[in-house]
């Protein structure tokens, strides 16, 4: 389960609902007589295929027993290092540790981008930078509301801790239900966390905001879709994208804050900047390391397939159990945390497309 999963709507229909809808039943058989054909064509036909990104074996090997996370900083470019989560689901066997970190040792101190699933890792984190540079930290920069990227935080109690106000907001709303999740899923690797939320909110209004640190040229931008408030890092000086949960590379998108419109127009947007050269490489908070477009566009064709797969389904009149059980394309089949993301993604939004289907009206998210 997703640890920020947000409640189920409809828990508890009323008498005489469906389960999966949350309101009264539907009309089954007279959906399934207003197919659309272009429904129909856009299931059939998919866009071109995403390149695959490799996936390197999982540099690290937790040890449950003396909870160490044995975090690996990999340089990925000159001053920047990355901490790679497995690509894959949470586990205990792997610390719950599924989200890369970084940093960039700027020559005018260090900036540290997301702070991961607990206290445990923050301390670790920490420890791991300190044996890469004895450059102080000048701020911790978290990319959006979602617990691995600040359940670190009390380890940086005495450093600028940085999100977007909106995403502040999202982590002080939703940061006990974020908890109480990670506790269950993860265990003993949570011992002592406590949900702290960023301190220093960015203000949208100020962004873009270009930061000379050293010799980095670092630029912050806020985007929207995978939350209402992503914020992304560019370093101009090195061609790094920390793209955060915009971007997932061979990993079903986690969906729980979803705008879907604004995700596939936020990553046009970055495709964009990379035409323009904005950057090379993506780090994405959820998959490998990659140079170039690959991450973006599979990350758009998942998008682009999830939300037809639930228009036409619910054009068919298919039930949410029905349309767990349909099979997925082969190009999506391999990718770590399937099926259970999808799941997800579908017992969490597949009811809002039932409905409008019935009011005649498209799905807005």
């Amino acid at each position: 389960m997703s640890p920020h999963a947000p409640p189920l709507r409809g828990s508890l229909p009323p008498e005489g609902a469906d389960p999966a809808w949350g309101g009264p039943a539907p009309d089954r058989r007279a959906l399934r007589l207003r197919r659309l054909p272009w429904i129909l064509l856009a299931l059939a036909t998919s866009a071109a295929l995403a390149q695959n990104v490799p996936v390197p074996r999982f540099a690290s090997k937790p040890d449950l027993a003396r909870l160490d996370y044995d975090l690996q900083p990999r340089q990925i470019a000159p001053g920047t290092w990355v901490i790679e989560g497995e690509v894959a689901d949470f586990t205990r066997a792997n610390g719950c540790n599924i989200i890369n970190t970084g940093f960039i040792v700027t020559g005018d101190g260090v900036v540290v981008v997301n702070t991961g699933p607990s206290r445990l890792y923050g301390e670790q984190q920490r420890k791991a930078i300190e044996r890469v540079t004895r450059e102080p930290v000048r701020r911790v920069i978290e990319l959006n509301l979602h617990p691995d990227y600040f359940f670190g935080n009390q380890a940086w109690a005495d450093r600028p801790t940085q999100a977007l106000t909106g995403s502040i907001a999202g982590m002080q709303a939703e940061g006990q239900i974020y908890a109480d999740n990670l506790y269950r899923l993860c265990g003993d690797w949570m011992k002592g966390t406590e949900s702290t939320p960023a301190r220093e909110a960015i203000d949208p209004k100020t962004l873009p905001l270009t930061l000379q640190l050293g010799g980095h040229r670092l630029e912050l931008r806020r985007l929207q879709g995978h939350t209402d408030d992503d914020l992304v890092l560019i370093d101009h000086t090195t061609g790094v994208l920390f793209a955060g949960g915009l971007v997932f590379a061979e990993r079903v998108p986690t969906t729980p804050h979803a705008h879907f419109a604004r995700w596939i127009a936020s990553l046009d947007t970055m495709a964009q900047w990379h035409s323009a050269g904005h950057f090379r490489t993506v780090v994405p908070s959820h998959g490998p390391v990659h140079t170039g477009l690959a991450g973006l566009a599979q990350t758009r064709d998942w998008l682009q397939w999830l939300t037809a797969q639930m228009q036409g389904s619910a054009e068919q009149g298919l039930d949410l159990g029905e349309v767990l059980r349909l099979p997925v394309p082969e190009r999506f089949a391999r990718w770590a945390a399937q099926p259970a993301e999808l799941h997800r993604s579908l017992t969490q939004w597949y009811p809002s497309h039932e409905q409008q289907v019935l009011r005649g009206a498209p799905a807005q998210r």
